[in-house]
């Protein structure tokens, strides 16, 4: 079941020893955001953004946005993002904490290889120690969130409003 994968991927990517860097390149977009957010450093190009239009399908924002995304910026924030599926822009990802950097766009994937040779070059054992404590955090913060949205997010595939947005979506 692809609910069960995307738990898996969120789960896998909090506890990966090794620094993941991010080169956002163009749409991130529901569970693509989430990995992008899940990365530990996360460069972004100029015209890329982050979206989650979860609920604006009539899906419970579980493998997107709700888990994760208010551990990193405002729950007002979030709820915005989230009940409007609205795009984030790369410069205001960097405002909100959702990315490290904006970088020009052919540019990104680059300056993240750069910045992953700097990670490489700093002692092994003290980068995976030091990002399994501060992932700690993480885990624990969206063990029971997900569990939760996921279950609701499975629920909502059968609602009236996620079949009326689907069949909008197919008649476009």
């Amino acid at each position: 079941m692809l609910l069960d994968e995307a738990a898996q991927i969120i789960q896998e990517m909090a506890q990966f020893p090794l620094p993941v860097v991010a080169a956002v390149n163009g749409a991130a977009v529901g569970l693509g955001a989430n990995i992008a957010l899940l990365s530990d450093i996360v460069f972004m190009a100029e015209s890329a953004f982050l979206c989650d239009p979860h609920v604006s399908v009539g899906l419970t924002a579980a493998d997107g946005g709700a888990p994760l995304w208010p551990l990193f910026t405002s729950l007002v924030k979030v709820k915005e993002y989230l009940f409007t599926g609205a795009r984030i822009p790369a410069a205001e990802a960097v405002e909100l904490g959702f990315a490290n950097r904006v970088v020009a766009d052919g540019e990104v994937v680059k300056a993240a290889l750069e910045f992953a040779g700097r990670l490489a070059d700093q002692p092994p054992q003290a980068i995976r120690t030091t990002k399994r404590a501060v992932n700690m955090h993480l885990t624990r913060a969206i063990a029971g969130v997900l569990e939760y949205a996921l279950s609701a997010e499975f629920q909502s595939f059968d609602t009236a409003e996620h079949h009326a947005a689907v069949a909008q979506f197919l008649q476009k």
